[in-house]
């Protein structure tokens, strides 16, 4: 992957709020990844399993051997040239939404941020707690310095449950999503497949719906930042 490649992905990500990356990953680096998640151990409070959806939190951590498939060189490479050399993974979620799933997101724009512990800090609000992991909502500006890497471990369409986005919305700041006008900014469906990434704002309005064509739709979710939090607040999974 060639650095002037990933230039041509640098204006949709500032302007539209995403951009997909095809096949930076190997169909083979792919199974890979499904067959070390497969051998985990599955029994801690971190793994979610229901008939729509299963998920483990804190992902990294719980299946430790995972790291070295996800940050090949290409995703490395894709971090320091798209985002910077100053950005460290700070979540990481893996999702398998299985294909007779309903499970469906509604629009929204990611609000929120791990930490490693509840402090009072200003501006720091809307605390929750989800298997002893905090989350809080913090100032524009650092959900605004933030990207999303959404690794794709399945050809996903809108069939299976792909992510919808109101391109430039991540600009816009935060808003409400029955403010909406989707006249003036139609829809658009992110289709990605096997192997490939879809990069994104968190505060890019999107949603996505229930599956339909009995094809799971597994994703690894991981969110980067660059920004040193307030008040003593650390990041709940940056890499010591």
């Amino acid at each position: 992957m060639q650095d002037h490649h990933l230039s041509t992905y640098a204006a949709g990500l500032d302007t539209a709020g995403f951009t997909i990356i095809p096949d930076v990953f190997s169909a083979a680096a792919v199974d890979a990844m499904l067959t070390t998640i497969a051998g985990a151990d599955q029994t801690g409070p971190n793994f979610r399993r229901t008939a729509d959806l299963f998920a483990i939190r804190s992902f990294l951590q719980e299946v430790p051997a995972i790291a070295a498939l996800v940050f090949s060189p290409a995703l490395q490479q894709i971090v320091r040239q798209l985002l910077g050399e100053d950005y460290f993974l700070v979540k990481s979620i893996y999702f398998d939404k299985p294909g007779d799933s309903n499970w469906l997101v509604a629009w929204h724009q990611d609000l929120t941020i791990s930490v490693a512990a509840k402090l009072p800090v200003p501006g720091y609000d809307r605390w929750s707690v989800k298997q002893e992991q905090y989350a809080v909502q913090p100032p524009a500006d650092i959900l605004e310095s933030n990207y999303t890497i959404r690794i794709h471990l399945d050809d996903t369409d809108e069939q299976n449950g792909a992510l919808k986005v109101l391109p430039g919305t991540h600009r816009k700041g935060i808003y409400r999503a029955d403010s909406i006008d989707f006249g003036a900014t139609p829809e658009v469906c992110c289709a990605v497949k096997k192997g490939g990434v879809m990069m994104m704002r968190p505060l890019l309005m999107h949603a996505s719906g229930r599956s339909s064509n009995g094809h799971n739709r597994r994703v690894i979710h991981l969110e980067f930042s660059n920004r040193t939090l307030a008040g003593g607040l650390q990041w709940a999974e940056r890499p010591a």
